[in-house]
């Protein structure tokens, strides 16, 4: 049976994203300019480097959230526009980061920056994308919302810091997990969503309802990422499979595979994860025993109670297009995967 999104992906062409950015066209144009004016440098390498993930084909899921929840806030002057560029910075200076950190070599179907440019350029033009991000939400005069977005800020860093610290570590548990994947990516999510919904001024119920739906999207974001990491899909999606499992990465998958497994299986994810110890066939074994433990399965049916968490966080406000697309969105997010 088909779903409710698949059903409206049939009827009008387009995807929930492609929808949300129709409704919030003219106000994502007006933030891509802003982001292409504020990547502007007189040094030529910070442009080149920072357009090279900037305009390869992401879908701007985090922007658009601040652009619709101001719209759905009925927020009518230009604030939003520079706290959705800001969003977008901090989003693409954590991933330039995130690539070196994790010598991650494909981002978004294309050859990632710190390969091309190399590892220093790379920190180096994210930290610039991050004092344009706060030069844009200084700008919006609203010293809450410059709360909200130093703070998220901070508590990625925190979690990526967090997700380095338990690699290779077959002790983490599920909790500190879902610690690392509030701060590292709900949190934008997060704060994207509140940030535009507190520019709108219409009360705190209202805030925290968009709070609630963003850092619950954030989550099944993450979840459904880590799950394709093991999975043909991540192929097809541009991106390499099996980098979290090349990088010893503790995601729910591993952590699920590990607590069921029998002896020889323990004494295969020792050697791959805490030891390092990979051959060119380990991936291929990985995936079979993350698949036969439904450690895949139970991680797609966690993205999917937080995706419906997030639907239910609009229940209460405004009724109409952009409120139905912010709810496909979080099907789509899950359904992506198959």
């Amino acid at each position: 049976m088909a779903t409710l999104t698949e059903n409206r992906e049939q009827h009008d062409g387009i995807s929930p994203v492609e929808r949300l950015n129709a409704l919030v066209f003219s106000d994502m144009q007006a933030a891509d300019k802003l982001i292409h004016q504020g990547m502007g440098s007189v040094v030529e390498l910070i442009p080149s480097l920072a357009r090279h993930l900037i305009d390869s084909g992401g879908k701007r899921l985090r922007p658009m959230l601040t652009l619709a929840a101001a719209r759905l806030g009925g927020y009518s002057g230009s604030g939003h526009v520079r706290l959705a560029a800001a969003v977008e910075f901090i989003h693409t200076a954590t991933l330039l980061h995130d690539d070196v950190v994790d010598e991650s070599a494909l981002r978004r179907g294309k050859v990632s920056a710190n390969l091309v440019w190399g590892n220093k350029p790379s920190v180096l033009v994210g930290d610039f994308l991050f004092s344009r991000a706060f030069q844009l939400m200084v700008e919006t005069g609203n010293l809450t919302v410059l709360g909200i977005l130093s703070g998220a800020s901070a508590i990625i860093a925190e979690g990526e810091v967090m997700q380095l610290n338990s690699a290779s570590n077959l002790a983490v548990t599920e909790d500190h997990y879902m610690r690392v994947v509030s701060a590292k990516t709900a949190a934008l999510f997060a704060a994207a969503a509140e940030g535009g919904a507190v520019l709108s001024g219409r009360g705190p119920d209202f805030v925290t309802a968009l709070r609630a739906y963003g850092e619950n999207l954030g989550i099944a974001f993450q979840l459904v990422d880590d799950a394709l990491d093991y999975s043909g899909r991540q192929a097809l999606m541009g991106k390499s499979v099996g980098d979290d499992f090349r990088e010893a990465k503790m995601t729910l998958p591993i952590i699920l595979a590990h607590a069921r497994a029998d002896a020889p299986a323990r004494a295969f994810w020792k050697r791959v994860i805490e030891t390092g110890n990979q051959t060119e066939t380990d991936l291929n074994q990985a995936i079979t025993l993350v698949e036969e433990t439904g450690a895949i399965q139970e991680t797609m049916r966690r993205a999917r109670s937080y995706a419906d968490a997030a639907k239910a966080a609009l229940a209460e406000l405004p009724a109409g297009d952009v409120r139905m697309a912010l709810g496909d969105i979080a099907d789509f997010c899950v359904e992506r995967a198959y």
